[in-house]
């Protein structure tokens, strides 16, 4: 069956992807550990649902109306919390991380390109909810991201460093306006990658919140659509589920299409795998790895990027 055509305006087109792409320039910020890419038939598959670039200490009482709407720095014996463009902070993460493919969620549309180039990778990127009046948005999102919050719009990304290329991409629509109401727009997007002989498809959901019956069906929609996307070739879905590992969807994934792994019984972001060996199962990041040193005045604190922990998990090509 041929794959799903890229809906109008929920994505990036196959013609556009050249255009994502950057050049393989040194990126200033040196990856922690470059050698994945040696590594013949291995896969480290990360997945991080950026909270629409901003940060989120431990302590939430931080987000005052001071810093909502005066975008005061405020913080606490060890933390601390802005409200300004947190791009370069995310960017030292992500690129300074190990991995061959990255699932992000939640990322603001503007940063694909510069996510992609910092990393060094080619990007696939999904339009999800809320990007009408883009360039509007964006503006006042750049000024006040808190203010702004998810209603400066969204995007899923693909990521894929090399030796791995991307060759084909798609989006596709998980929960059409009869289901989903006033609900957010849901997309699953897809691409195939290549790497010599080697092929591997890969899938990234952010799924509805709030509602774990909503969330299971666009799981299993995702599933089955991805997996006869994929056409019998190893296959990675994974993203933000908006369920625990506990639900029953993923014992129904894992057996009737053999979509396995669901990252912790605790956690609601998940890589599931098919068609691929498990050498280190999805494991969630200690909050430090994604903090970062600032100054607070003239003491440093620890600056959270995002409420979600990245997830990460290790596969070899059979």
């Amino acid at each position: 069956m041929a794959p799903p055509a890229a809906r109008s305006g929920g994505g990036t087109s196959l013609r556009e992807l050249s255009s994502l792409v950057p050049d393989r320039r040194q990126s200033r910020f040196e990856p922690a550990r470059p050698g994945t890419e040696r590594e013949p038939g291995a896969l480290l598959v990360l997945s991080w649902n950026l909270f629409h670039g901003r940060d989120a200490p431990p302590d939430m009482a931080h987000r005052t109306a001071r810093s909502l709407l005066l975008r005061a720095t405020i913080h606490n014996d060890s933390h601390v919390q802005v409200n300004r463009s947190l791009f370069e902070e995310f960017a030292s993460v992500l690129a300074g991380a190990e991995w061959n493919v990255g699932m992000v969620q939640e990322c603001p549309p503007h940063w694909a390109e510069r996510l992609a180039d910092e990393c060094q990778a080619g990007v696939y990127r999904a339009l999800t909810s809320r990007n009408w009046l883009a360039p509007l948005r964006r503006r006042v999102a750049q000024r006040n991201p808190d203010l702004m919050g998810s209603w400066e719009g969204g995007a899923n990304l693909i990521l894929a460093r090399p030796p791995w290329q991307i060759v084909e991409g798609a989006s596709v629509l998980l929960n059409p306006f009869r289901e989903r109401r006033l609900r957010e727009r849901r997309r699953l997007a897809l691409v195939r990658l290549v790497y010599d002989s080697r092929e591997i498809c890969v899938g990234n959901v952010h799924l509805t919140a709030g509602a774990p019956d909503a969330a299971a069906r666009e799981a299993r929609r995702a599933a089955e659509t991805a997996l006869e996307w994929a056409r019998g070739a190893p296959f990675v879905l994974g993203g933000d589920f908006n369920v625990r590992g506990t639900h029953p969807i993923f014992g129904d994934l894992c057996s009737l299409v053999g979509l396995c792994g669901a990252a912790n019984p605790h956690g609601i972001d998940h890589i599931l795998s098919r068609g691929l060996d498990t050498v280190s199962p999805p494991l969630s990041w200690a909050p430090e790895r994604r903090e970062l040193d600032v100054l607070a005045g003239l003491e440093r604190r620890r600056l959270r990027l995002s409420d979600h922990a990245p997830v990460e998990a290790r596969f070899s090509l059979r």
